[in-house]
């Protein structure tokens, strides 16, 4: 009895603490909901070039509790259940598909992310490596294939039946540029700057092409300098085929990259803020980790892509814009501070027009 009165001097005992498993199945049970965006962020949404999809590089990071996220939820669920709180974000209008680039998708597992999100929405989707990889690089993932020659790089065949074609079925009108990403390399694997470009056109005339506008929307991204060239912009430009601007390590500035590819003559613009320059991949992810904050702001490719927002808007091109944590700390936060940006260079170039 004593031990009761002293229960009913300080009311009911306190339950017990949660043990790590409850709490791991109470997140697993609550929904995925978006959270409530602030008037200021809905109102700057409302701002933006009507043509212009910003996103980020795929959805699925805890760190955005609170900015995307009603609240903390594991990254399984969010992989799973998360595109359409994601979707519901006033300035995240694009996705970029990161995993297709790692093992081509099938059709189905596109129309279930398609299903997802709304009619106006677009998902910058990866062409599967074995497209544009040379030779295979000396990594585990590989397995016995590594150091070797590639048989299916540049290949038409293997592109449309694995690649454009499941991302077509899938996607839909939600599919916006199909990336062709080719990673830094030994340039002589792609046989030198001049047979890359020759091989390349003959890779992209030979796509399937569709009687729909803006249908496929091919890109290629390119991160070995070198690669730049007169040929290669002639052969995007006969192609009708965008170059991707990518802000990477070694690569010329977004401005250098709009310019040499006579962007004006593209169908669309397509952007991709990827890195840190003064990062490496494994670097960034370690410091910027659980990118919530931005933590390196890079105020000077901010402007620069800022400016080549109203370039695409001056010249009527839609234009979609990827952004990946590892450029500042926080992809959400960054597009937010992009947005701005493009608002208040808008308003100094109307100020001192004539």
């Amino acid at each position: 009895m004593a031990g009761q009165d002293q229960l009913d001097l300080f009311g009911a005992a306190p339950a017990p603490a949660p043990t790590p498993r409850a709490r791991r199945a109470a997140a697993v049970a609550t929904p995925v909901h978006p959270v409530a965006p602030s008037p200021e962020l809905a109102a700057l949404a409302q701002v933006m070039p009507p043509l212009l999809r910003m996103g980020t590089s795929s959805w699925a990071y805890p760190g955005w509790s609170e900015l995307v996220y009603d609240g903390p939820h594991p990254l399984p669920r969010l992989s799973r259940e998360g595109l359409p709180a994601y979707a519901a974000h006033p300035l995240l209008r694009a996705v970029g598909i990161d995993r297709s680039y790692y093992a081509p998708l099938r059709d189905e597992e596109f129309a279930a992310y398609a299903a997802q999100v709304p009619a106006d929405f677009r998902f910058l989707t990866k062409a599967h490596d074995a497209c544009t990889i040379a030779v295979y690089p000396r990594h585990a993932r590989y397995g016995a294939m590594r150091g070797l020659p590639n048989p299916r790089f540049l290949d038409p065949i293997y592109a449309s039946e694995q690649v454009v074609g499941p991302t077509l079925a899938g996607l839909g009108e939600r599919a916006g540029p199909l990336l062709f990403q080719f990673s830094p390399t030994d340039i002589d694997h792609f046989g030198g700057p001049r047979w890359f470009a020759e091989r390349l056109h003959r890779f992209l005339s030979e796509l399937p092409r569709s009687a729909t506008p803006g249908q496929p929307l091919y890109a290629v991204e390119i991160r070995n300098r070198e690669l730049l060239t007169g040929a290669y912009a002639d052969a995007l430009a006969s192609c009708g085929v965008c170059h991707c601007i990518n802000v990477y390590p070694g690569m010329p500035s977004p401005t250098v990259q709009f310019e040499r590819t006579r962007q004006q003559l593209a169908p669309a613009i397509v952007t991709r803020w990827m890195l840190h320059p003064l990062m490496k991949w494994e670097q960034a992810e370690a410091a910027y980790a659980p990118f919530d904050r931005i933590v390196d702001a890079d105020e000077d490719r901010r402007r620069e892509l800022a400016r080549i927002a109203l370039k695409a808007e001056a010249l009527g091109l839609p234009h979609h814009c990827i952004v990946n944590n590892n450029a500042e700390g926080c992809a959400p936060r960054t597009i937010a501070a992009l947005a701005h940006t493009i608002v208040e260079t808008r308003a100094r170039a109307t100020a001192t027009s004539p």
